[in-house]
């Protein structure tokens, strides 16, 4: 598993609200309000089931309260970062044996 760089995340968010909101990449700087762009929360609802989607999380109802464009890509780069150091731990499964 490859972790993403927070500039490939940022890509691939801004490529969702592109495509779903509609909305010109000039606009999406991470400090570009989201609700002056025309996201209203139920906007919001759905662009954190389009980003669930797009990378495979599950994310806690916190991501709706998300206020900007960079608080969006930050929130969903930490759940990356979360996710792919709990992958890299070993499971119980697959510890070894200590000697008693």
């Amino acid at each position: 598993m490859t972790s993403l760089t927070f500039e490939d995340t940022a890509k691939r968010i801004r490529s969702l609200l592109v495509k779903d909101f509609k909305l010109d990449t000039g606009q999406l700087t991470l400090d570009a309000r989201l609700d002056e762009l025309g996201v209203d929360s139920i906007g919001m609802a759905e662009l954190i089931f389009s980003i669930e989607d797009e990378f495979g999380l599950k994310l806690t109802d916190a991501a709706v309260q998300l206020s900007t464009f960079g608080e969006v890509v930050h929130f969903i780069d930490e759940a990356l970062a979360d996710r792919h150091a709990t992958a890299a731990l070993p499971s119980k499964a697959q510890a070894v044996p200590t000697a008693t």
